[in-house]
């Protein structure tokens, strides 16, 4: 006869695995990811992506593969050095680096976020302008107050702000995988250009660009301030507890991102590219839309780009805050920042100036800015005095080292290509 203890496994094989899957016990620990992925499916990388699918089929699907690999290292390390040190990549910089030259990451990091804020801020306005038939600049006034509104939300702490951010980013995942259902693209296609590398002359310029959208400096900045106070540690047992959920949170987190971005190109590539049809702007995407897969599918492409754009403003405001309160150790409102940040966009509706080429503008300086966030990143988490037994193995400061260096190269290449 069976004894008791045995019975009870019998009863309940998998209560061992349940115990460590208490999601009360990790639940604190997630979130940041997805705060942080939202910058990863902006409207800058729907400019860059509609123009890259639209225009080369499925050939640039390698970059953003590429480019998520590369978003995840980096992204760990911006947990890493705010978990071991308990500051901000910018608090990091103004403590061990040398006044000027903390000064002139502090520009270039500004210039960055300003980037980030027009992309994204414009795609919001585009959303409520397509969705709403509302003309531009009164909905670019609309996603102003929306933003503000949540942004007020954060002084009852940046849960609530998770909530509505992934809330967000389901909208944009669902919306997609519909697309993708009436899109039909060829899959054998998929999988050959998402591993097989080819680029031209024609397409390096969009190519650089979706670097730039996927792999952001703001968001490297953000993720770094984010884990600095997310939960008290004492021990360091603790803060090796918490990176592993980093880890765990960022590949879940920012694969779901790389679908997202992927299922553009995909979705261009077969709709677009396929029927010949080219795309000046995403309000042409999006009007295309209709003949080619009906009136539903043009729906939920304004619905995605509204969510995107709402959510990935909220994000920006807060990377710009800890980028200003890291360097300069200055505090305004959100509010105030949000205001501030939303003229340049105000700016570009008013001229009536091509909202595509701003985005994929907005996206190519992001791009030649990641050298000067990448570059500080690897020397502090490769600096054992500062990370202490967090500090970046060999071969980690190894593969960052080859990030920057391939990063830097496609900015040398952009360059020669446009002064040529």
């Amino acid at each position: 006869m069976e004894n008791v203890e045995t019975l009870k496994f019998k009863k309940n094989p998998f209560q061992k695995f349940k115990n460590k899957l208490n999601l009360r016990k990790i639940a604190p620990y997630f979130g940041p990811s997805f705060l942080v992925s939202v910058g990863y499916i902006d409207p800058g990388n729907w400019a860059t992506n509609l123009q890259g699918g639209a225009q080369f089929g499925y050939m640039l699907l390698w970059v953003l593969f590429t480019s998520n690999c590369m978003a995840i290292l980096l992204q760990t390390l911006a947990a890493k050095l705010g978990i071991a040190t308990g500051l901000s990549l910018a608090e990091n910089c103004r403590k061990h680096f040398r006044k000027p030259v903390a000064l002139f990451l502090w520009v270039t990091a500004e210039a960055a976020a300003l980037a980030t804020d027009l992309a994204e801020f414009l795609g919001a306005a585009l959303g409520i302008y397509i969705l709403f038939h509302i003309p531009l600049f009164p909905a670019a006034l609309i996603a102003g107050v929306v933003t503000f509104f949540v942004l007020i939300l954060s002084r009852y702490g940046y849960r609530i702000i998770e909530i509505i951010i992934i809330s967000f980013l389901a909208i944009v995942a669902f919306s997609y995988v519909a697309e993708l259902i009436m899109a039909k693209p060829n899959f054998l296609k998929i999988g050959y250009h998402t591993f097989v590398p080819q680029i031209d002359s024609q397409s390096i310029y969009v190519a650089i660009g979706m670097l730039g959208a996927t792999v952001m400096p703001h968001n490297i900045f953000l993720h770094s301030a984010l884990m600095k106070n997310r939960i008290p540690l004492a021990t360091l047992e603790q803060k090796k507890k918490q990176y592993k959920f980093a880890i765990f949170d960022s590949l879940i987190a920012l694969n779901l991102a790389w679908f997202i971005n992927s299922a553009m190109i995909i979705m261009a590539a077969a709709v677009f590219f396929e029927n010949h049809v080219p795309i000046e702007t995403i309000e042409a995407a999006h009007k295309t839309l209709i003949p080619l897969l009906g009136a539903g599918a043009s729906m939920i492409f304004a619905i995605a780009l509204l969510s995107a754009g709402l959510s990935s403003s909220i994000t920006g405001t807060l990377a710009g805050q800890y980028i200003l309160e890291g360097f300069l150790k200055i505090r305004i409102p959100l509010w105030t920042r949000r205001l501030i940040t939303m003229i340049p966009a105000l700016v570009i509706i008013g001229l009536g100036i091509d909202s595509l080429k701003a985005l994929v503008l907005s996206q190519v300086v992001l791009s030649m800015q990641l050298p000067f966030t990448i570059i500080p990143l690897i020397l502090l988490t490769s600096n054992k005095k500062i990370m202490g037994s967090f500090v970046n193995k060999k071969i980690t400061t190894f593969a960052t080292w080859v990030v920057a260096a391939v990063i830097i190269s496609l900015n040398i290449i952009l360059i020669s290509l446009a002064l040529s």
